[in-house]
């Protein structure tokens, strides 16, 4: 039984590359604009996007947001996990967002507690 070839695209075939070096390159760019942008906005801080947004602060979500792009990307096309079997895919992306969405929360539930306790001076709240 010989072994598969790997698929030599990104983006659901919008972009194909001829070889796995090409293709290896085309993902190292795009993670690194997708890095770029990161630390742009962390340098930046626009002030549009540093309103509220369910909790935090939208500049917040997008920084998840983008991070959770780029850790997909690195598993999808690096981990080979596109030739994987679609059970096994499903396995994956849905424990990892279980487990992205679970961090949130507790990042939210905590720092809301944190906020409030420097918001009233050091008081530690009873349980």
């Amino acid at each position: 039984m010989a072994a598969e070839a790997h698929k030599l695209e990104i983006f659901r075939g919008l972009i194909k590359f001829k070889s796995n070096t090409q293709k290896i390159w085309g993902v190292l760019i795009f993670l690194s604009l997708v890095t770029a942008i990161e630390v742009a906005l962390g340098i930046f801080k626009p002030e549009i996007l540093l309103v509220e947004v369910l909790g935090m602060k939208a500049l917040n979500w997008i920084f998840i947001i983008l991070t959770v792009v780029k850790a997909y990307y690195i598993t999808w096309d690096f981990m080979h996990m596109r030739d994987e079997t679609a059970s096994l895919r499903r396995m994956v992306v849905w424990t990892s967002v279980f487990l992205i969405a679970y961090l949130v929360f507790i990042l939210l539930q905590e720092g809301g507690y944190i906020e409030q306790v420097f918001r009233r001076g050091f008081v530690k709240s009873d349980f």
